[in-house]
């Protein structure tokens, strides 16, 4: 009985030291259909907060539980995750992060034409002030955000979740 409760502390130190040490990345990738960042599309909230850890805002407007990790506090670059039923349904970048890019080369800041070259046939979707350029991937659906033809941001997201955030 003793080794196993040493075991289950072992355990837990364990565990609190990897949440601990978690943080949103400060330079990610997009694997389109499959993940943001190395949290991939449908992963629980305990998941997302072993992937970037434990300080995030959450979003007191938002229809369904929305969380917010900054790269530096007080400054909006970072990521963002929805949550339906408990997984989550999209996963974003927000106000175009530094070093980020996606598994096929594109980065934030290129051309929004080499998204086409890469990633293949979009369709662009108007956000007010932005375009949503997506495409499906499998059981997801990949956003490339544009801000003045240039790439802004990725997203990742359940047919049916709107694209523009």
């Amino acid at each position: 009985m003793r080794l196993g409760a040493t075991a289950a502390i072992a355990a837990t130190v364990v565990v609190a030291t990897a949440v601990a040490a978690a943080a949103p990345p400060r330079a990610g990738i997009l694997v389109p259909g499959r993940s943001l960042g190395g949290v991939a599309l449908g992963a629980t909230e305990a998941q997302v907060r072993a992937a970037w850890g434990d300080r995030f805002g959450r979003c007191r407007a938002c229809p369904h539980p929305t969380w917010y990790f900054n790269q530096r506090p007080f400054e909006p670059k970072g990521v963002g995750v929805e949550f339906r039923r408990g997984r989550a349904s999209a996963l974003f970048t927000l106000w175009g992060p530094d070093g980020w890019r996606s598994s096929r080369g594109l980065r934030i800041g290129d051309a929004a034409a080499r998204i086409g070259t890469l990633h293949g046939p979009v369709i662009r979707v108007e956000c007010g002030g932005y375009a949503a350029l997506t495409r499906k991937d499998g059981r997801a659906v990949t956003a490339f955000y544009v801000v003045d033809e240039k790439v802004w941001g990725f997203g990742l997201m359940r047919p049916g979740v709107p694209a523009c955030r």
